[in-house]
């Protein structure tokens, strides 16, 4: 399966958990895919950038503004990774939310890396009809490895404990951002 990232935009309201970081992600063994996950060396990345947006509940409501890039299946457009950071009107403060799909090995979580940098263990919080979802606060040092990254690793595991790996290019990340905060 071919993977092509491309930018969508959709604005998540949710509240934040544990920060985020980097951890190693080992490479899976060949076993079959268990569920609707993709395989694991079908990834190839192809980066449209990133979309910036905005908006408010009324006129007099403060802007609450997102980032967001996705992955998705060239032949089916099934959504593989979706990456969206938002920055709360009230708080100013970054947040993460990404959405994998369904059919994971949920215990595992997933493993986020920026480069070659450290990586760290992520715990999957909910799934439900559309995906599975991640959803933490950004630090101010992971917040400096995004904006000077050149590729964001998101992996994960399917239920046949293949580990995929999807890379979410950073390159317009720095600015895309100064424009949302």
């Amino acid at each position: 399966m071919k993977i092509v990232a491309k930018s969508l935009f959709v604005l998540f309201t949710v509240s934040g958990m544990a920060g985020l970081g980097h951890a190693q992600v080992p490479k899976g063994k060949n076993a079959p895919a268990a569920a609707p996950a993709p395989q694991g060396d079908a990834a190839s990345p192809n980066n449209t950038g990133w979309v910036a947006r905005c908006t408010s509940a009324s006129r007099d409501a403060p802007l609450e503004c997102a980032m967001e890039q996705t992955a998705v299946l060239t032949k089916t457009g099934q959504l593989i990774v979706l990456v969206n950071i938002r920055v709360p009107g009230d708080t100013r403060a970054p947040v993460a939310l990404i959405q994998l799909p369904l059919g994971l090995n949920l215990p595992v979580g997933a493993k986020l890396q920026v480069d070659d940098g450290k990586a760290v263990d992520v715990p999957i919080q909910t799934c439900e009809a559309r995906g599975c979802y991640i959803n933490a606060p950004i630090a101010a040092d992971v917040l400096a490895q995004l904006k000077s990254g050149k590729q964001l690793k998101v992996s994960f595991q399917n239920l046949g404990k293949e580990t995929i790996s999807i890379p979410m290019p950073l390159a317009d990340f720095a600015t895309v951002y100064d424009k949302i905060k």
